[in-house]
């Protein structure tokens, strides 16, 4: 599925801003066959949870509804038109006048719907779209709902970030030809220092295929006919982290040496390799420095905001980092467009959290658990593998074409002690790799399965580890603490030779509250926790990464364990640094000079 563009033959029309919004009641039984009743308004994008002085729509369980007018541009007659939700979550159905036209489970992936046959050109519709926030065991991310004896519905969940539900990224109208380009897949190698852009293009249609590929200073450096072929770009500029260069290739549908269709995709030229222990982009090995994010902001939630992205894009820069993973579900596509222009780094990570019931909240009893786990089916059967498959699918669908993206992420922290998960991620990790095997591919694995009892890191490419010694283990005693760390990643080392990147460590920590002492929840033990751990990873010769949980606070159930949410970000939750953010900045931009002088 392609994002909507403007080109010689394209239009669009974005459909943001605000829509009449209702709850799902006996007042509402079908909210699409005329106007929501009373006269509540929300923004689209952003979560509705905390927009309204209510706590009956912040503790909603089930469908909301969404709806607005919109007019088809006139210009348009004779065009394929289609609307697309760049997401619902966790569920939507859309409704043009009173004709469904569109579902779609999964809360963080586009979806669209082609209306051609149910509207026209210049003339006004009605748009009505449900939203259902509702986690079952066969839902990605899992959960359960109970009905309370006063009739209320109550959610449940066991990953660690608040259920943020609604609208949250944009909806667009567009125009595309009747005869046009439906996909377009770009694999890019090298040669030396030749460029190989491998491409293959899918059409609507019949037409022939051309392709050009332009550089940033507008010059045409390469040339192909047909659906699929090669293009070789002599001294190519590479894509590199912290040195983004785009190409742009530009595919043209022709029919009788008349434009048929035009569609752009930026190319990064760029390899990625695991070899051994290391990481390899463009043949060099890369170490990984920055942060698990969420999208997460005040009173909008979830909803995708572009201040906000340039921001926190800023203050990653300003720190040194130069990565971060999509913890724990795909982020919004602008934001890996701006990835890829600024030449940070993505581990891309599908919204597989959560299948682990010995975790609820983020809070678990590790103590007792570090000896080897328990069994559990954890829902590993038919109905989460068919879920789990989608969000693997439509994730790769989406972000195949990102330089930035440089590794799949298929679950974060799943319950991989239990024997059942052994064939379920066997299953998973095959899967995945027949839509692309271009890129290496791990899950995140939970610190309650230490490499002798982990079931599924033989089918991982890299490592990836969440650890929190001297927090939920050992808290408070950093020298115990080290010396747990580095037993445990020697072991990881010895076990498996692979690459390892520590994609969450860190400590809750209260803004302004100090301490002289090794005082959990200050800055000060923060700032000494992570800097514990750097000399663990300093002391590993397969250590490729370091990604600290988090990027910024950020708001989670209510519950006696999480007071206004975690506090583990290097930043509040509205992007103001602690301590630790001056200590990682000096780590970070050193590591980062380092490379570049060398």
């Amino acid at each position: 599925m392609l994002k909507p563009q403007i080109t010689a033959t394209r239009e669009k029309l974005n459909l943001d801003g605000i829509w009449s919004f209702a709850l799902e009641s006996t007042d509402v039984p079908k909210p699409w066959t005329g106007a929501l009743p009373g006269k509540l308004d929300a923004p689209v994008p952003a979560s509705y949870n905390d927009l309204f002085a209510d706590s009956k729509i912040r503790d909603h369980v089930g469908w909301v509804w969404y709806q607005r007018t919109a007019r088809v541009p006139r210009g348009w007659a004779g065009e394929r038109i289609l609307l697309r939700l760049d997401s619902a979550t966790h569920e939507g159905a859309v409704y043009v006048n009173d004709t469904p036209v569109a579902s779609h489970e999964g809360g963080y992936l586009p979806f669209e719907a082609d209306i051609t046959d149910v509207v026209s050109a210049g003339e006004e519709f009605r748009l009505t779209v449900g939203v259902n926030n509702m986690l079952t065991a066969s839902t990605i991310p899992p959960g359960t709902v109970k009905t309370l004896s006063d009739g209320r519905k109550q959610q449940s969940y066991m990953h660690d970030f608040y259920n943020f539900a609604g609208l949250h990224r944009s909806v667009w109208l567009y125009s595309v030809p009747a005869t046009h380009v439906d996909d377009v897949t770009v694999i890019t190698r090298l040669d030396g220092t030749t460029g190989l852009v491998d491409y293959n293009v899918s059409l609507t249609g019949d037409a022939e295929v051309k392709v050009s590929l332009v550089d940033e200073a507008g010059t045409t450096v390469a040339t192909g006919e047909g659906a699929s072929g090669t293009l070789e770009v002599t001294d190519a500029h590479l894509w590199q982290p912290g040195a983004a260069y785009l190409y742009s290739l530009k595919v043209e549908a022709v029919s009788d040496d008349a434009l048929v269709d035009e569609y752009r995709v930026n190319v990064g030229i760029r390899t990625v390799e695991v070899k051994g222990n290391q990481f390899l982009i463009n043949g060099e090995p890369f170490y990984f420095t920055g942060f698990g994010k969420h999208e997460d902001i005040a009173v909008i939630g979830k909803g995708h905001n572009d201040a906000y992205l340039v921001h926190d894009f800023q203050l990653i820069d300003w720190i040194g980092a130069n990565s971060f993973r999509t913890s724990h579900y795909p982020y919004a596509e602008e934001v890996m467009d701006y990835a890829d222009r600024h030449g940070i780094v993505i581990i891309d990570e599908t919204s597989a959290v959560g299948l682990n019931s010995k975790i609820s909240g983020g809070i678990a009893d590790f103590a007792s658990m570090m000896s080897g786990g328990a069994e559990g089916e954890e829902g590993f059967g038919e109905a989460m593998a068919t879920a789990h498959k989608r969000e693997i699918r439509e994730l790769i669908a989406r972000d195949k074409n990102h330089p930035s993206v440089v590794m799949w992420s298929i679950a974060n922290e799943p319950d991989t002690m239990a024997e059942i998960s052994e064939a379920y991620f066997e299953e998973m990790f095959a899967y995945a790799r027949t839509l692309d095997s271009t890129r290496p591919y791990t899950f995140v694995n939970v610190m309650m399965a230490p490499p002798n009892v982990c079931k599924a890191s033989k089918f991982a490419d890299v490592l990836c580890l969440n650890r929190y010694y001297g927090w939920y283990l050992m808290g408070g005693d950093l020298a115990s603490a080290e010396q747990g760390l580095e037993a445990e990643l020697r072991a990881w080392e010895q076990m498996y030779g692979k690459p390892m990147i520590m994609t969450e460590y860190g400590a809750d920590t209260v803004a302004g509250y100090h301490s002289i002492w090794d005082q959990p929840w200050t800055e000060e033990y923060q700032t000494n926790m992570l800097e514990m751990y750097h000399r663990v990873f300093d002391r590993i010769e397969s250590f490729a990464g370091e990604q600290v949980w988090n990027f910024a606070d950020f708001q989670t159930s209510s519950g006696f364990f999480r007071v206004d949410g975690n506090k583990k970000g290097v930043f509040t939750r509205d992007r103001k640094p602690k301590a630790v953010a001056h200590s990682l900045r000096s780590r970070w931009t050193a590591i980062r000079d380092n490379k570049d002088n060398a």
